[in-house]
């Protein structure tokens, strides 16, 4: 199984700077949080939008797990919502994980 979050591609974006990762992280955890909010209580449109906002910050960090299921709710696949909520979950925990490693 695919980490929640690629380490290599996410030290690789941030340069490997603490202070800077520490930021992105918080950022990607607060949009993540208002996006999947979006998606679970809207439909259409809406919730196409959010998914597509939410794959493209997913992959800035490197997780392609959330990535990979927000393209699912935004081609508006059946169930994908829910494991998308999973996944976002997975990658919050590998954040606070790499955090952690001060």
């Amino acid at each position: 199984m695919e980490p929640p979050i690629d380490i290599e591609h996410f030290e690789t974006a941030t340069f490997g700077d603490r202070a800077l990762q520490r930021e992105v992280l918080g950022l990607f955890e607060a949009q993540a949080a208002k996006l999947l909010q979006i998606i679970r209580t809207k439909s259409g449109k809406e919730q196409s939008e959010a998914a597509h906002a939410l794959k493209g910050a997913a992959r800035g960090i490197g997780a392609f797990t959330v990535a990979d299921e927000a393209e699912k709710v935004e081609r508006g696949e059946t169930g994908a919502v829910e494991t998308l909520a999973s996944r976002v979950a997975d990658a919050s925990r590998a954040a606070a994980s790499l955090l952690a490693k001060d």
